[in-house]
């Protein structure tokens, strides 16, 4: 082989991995779609220069008033001990420190990591907005650590909707070498764990001052819900097509009289995927399942819109109470660290749907009816007892009851803390961990509906065009799905259905 060429010849012809695109944090443009690809390490941070010169000058600033007044956390204790001046110097003699490990208590399981790496992304957004004192080494290790894909160990309880206090505050203590970084034992890792800063109590307060857990959760979910909202009309259309169902619901006039955004986006997602219609429908109207589905899908979609703005505001926010401003210089003492905004917008996505999750269920219970398919009940192989996919409706009900305890609103709680200086609560961070929990949830249910889409129109011989959307997803699904209409265990059909929604576009 020639000098030189052994390399080349080694590699040539094979695959090499690509390098995820580069996101740059600024502390003001990032987004919750960017938060979910730099935790899903699909993309790479970096950090903005003129940003983090923002922070060093934002240091010198807050030096010049803390010598001249009082201020939250820095010449005065936190909390209820808001009132208690610190001696001079406290700030260099390891009151920080102290603040985080008294901070740190977190509770319950262990945040899984692309959630940890999510707060990450989060909070080193938002400091770049400097919005206080925090040290511009503080984001050089967090852009390490989301490089390396290390995270801090973090609990998931200990936040009341006012700040992720412990969470941030492990965090901390993880920066300055006082607890191990971890990793994904099944991930690997590029680079070693970032080296430990010294904190001070320039630090500690600041970067515990966000909700940057809970937004980051709250943007992962949001991402993983929206693309299964945007694929539900796909299932819905298999399955009203699989009944010869109307298609006058979603007419344009309909909605132009009644224009709800997300109303008027479902009717017309669901005349792209069925107009013409290749049959003539039995009936002069379908069960709500169809009939209702631009009303009621609709309001989840404006629901998710909804929260996009607000976590559009949050992963961008400048929040430090006490907030440091550079023009003039001075700090502000204030309540923005509060998330009824985000709680409200959570509750309100999460009842959303529920509701479009209710009407999969619904369409479910038309495609097992006779009725409606002409078919053997519950898409038996024969119309002799067998049971076909009765126990997939079940199972969806199952998943459904689920979403529905999820959906319940964390608003409604309410707490008194900090010897009664703290009186109000939104209780976000229950919000974020339940909108989670209902991504998964969804997803089951839409699958359930798939499947059976799929097995009926199977049963009835019916091939829709693979050059459209419908026909499509016709091919995709019944390429993972086993066409073995007998009695069996179906386990392993929804399993696929479900993987199937997670890729196909």
């Amino acid at each position: 082989m020639a000098p030189g060429g052994t390399a080349q010849a080694l590699t040539e012809g094979i695959p090499q991995p690509m390098t995820p695109p580069s996101i740059t944090l600024d502390g003001s443009s990032l987004t919750a779609a960017q938060v979910t690809a730099l935790a899903r390490r699909a993309a790479r941070p970096a950090v903005d220069p003129a940003a983090r010169e923002r922070m060093v000058r934002a240091r010198a600033a807050a030096e010049a008033v803390v010598a001249r007044r009082r201020v939250y956390g820095h010449t005065t204790g936190v909390g209820a001990n808001r009132t208690t001046d610190l001696p001079d110097g406290t700030a260099a003699d390891g009151h920080g420190m102290r603040l985080l490990r008294s901070h740190s208590g977190g509770i319950g399981p262990l945040v899984p990591v692309e959630q940890t790496r999510a707060m990450l992304a989060v909070r080193l957004n938002q400091i770049l907005g400097a919005g206080s004192a925090l040290s511009a080494a503080v984001a050089d290790r967090l852009a390490e650590a989301l490089a390396s894909g290390h995270v801090p160990v973090v609990h998931a309880l200990g936040s009341v909707g006012t700040a992720d206090l412990s969470a941030l505050a492990e965090l901390g203590l993880t920066l300055a070498g006082e607890q191990p970084w971890r990793k994904d034992a099944d991930e690997p890792l590029p680079g070693p764990a970032p080296a430990p800063i010294t904190l001070d109590g320039w630090d500690a307060l600041p970067l515990m001052s966000s909700s940057a857990l809970t937004t980051g959760q709250a943007a992962v979910a949001h991402t993983d819900l929206l693309a299964l909202l945007e694929r539900l009309p796909a299932v819905a259309a298999l399955s009203l097509a699989s009944v010869h169902g109307s298609t006058e619901p979603y007419a344009a006039v309909v909605h132009a009289r009644r224009p709800h955004p997300g109303a008027i986006r479902t009717a017309a997602r669901m005349r792209a995927l069925l107009e013409p219609p290749a049959w003539t429908p039995p009936l002069v109207q379908d069960p709500f399942g169809f009939r209702c589905l631009p009303q009621v899908h609709g309001a989840a979609l404006d629901a998710a819109d909804a929260l996009e703005r607000v976590l559009d505001v949050e992963i961008n926010a400048a929040a430090e109470n006490p907030l440091l401003a550079l023009a003039p210089a001075d700090y502000h003492h204030h309540g923005g660290f509060h998330q009824a905004s985000l709680a409200l917008a959570l509750d309100q996505l999460r009842l959303a749907v529920l509701g479009t999750a209710q009407l999969s269920a619904a369409r479910l219970g038309v495609l097992v009816s006779p009725a409606f398919t002409g078919l053997a009940p519950f898409l038996a192989h024969d119309a002799d007892g067998s049971s076909g996919i009765m126990i997939v409706e079940y199972a969806a009900q199952s998943a459904l009851a689920e979403l529905r305890g999820a959906a319940q609103p964390v608003t409604l709680g309410h707490a008194v803390l900090s010897r009664g200086v703290e009186e109000h609560a939104s209780f976000a961070a229950t919000g974020a961990r339940r909108l989670l929990e209902v991504v998964g949830q969804l997803r089951l249910v839409l699958a359930c509906e798939l499947l059976a889409a799929v097995r009926t129109l199977r049963m009835r011989g019916a091939v829709l065009d693979p050059a459209t959307d419908l026909g499509r997803l016709q091919r995709d699904a019944a390429a993972v799905l086993d066409p073995d209409t007998e009695d069996r265990k179906l386990t392993a059909d929804v399993e696929a259905a479900a993987r199937l929604l997670d890729r196909w576009v």
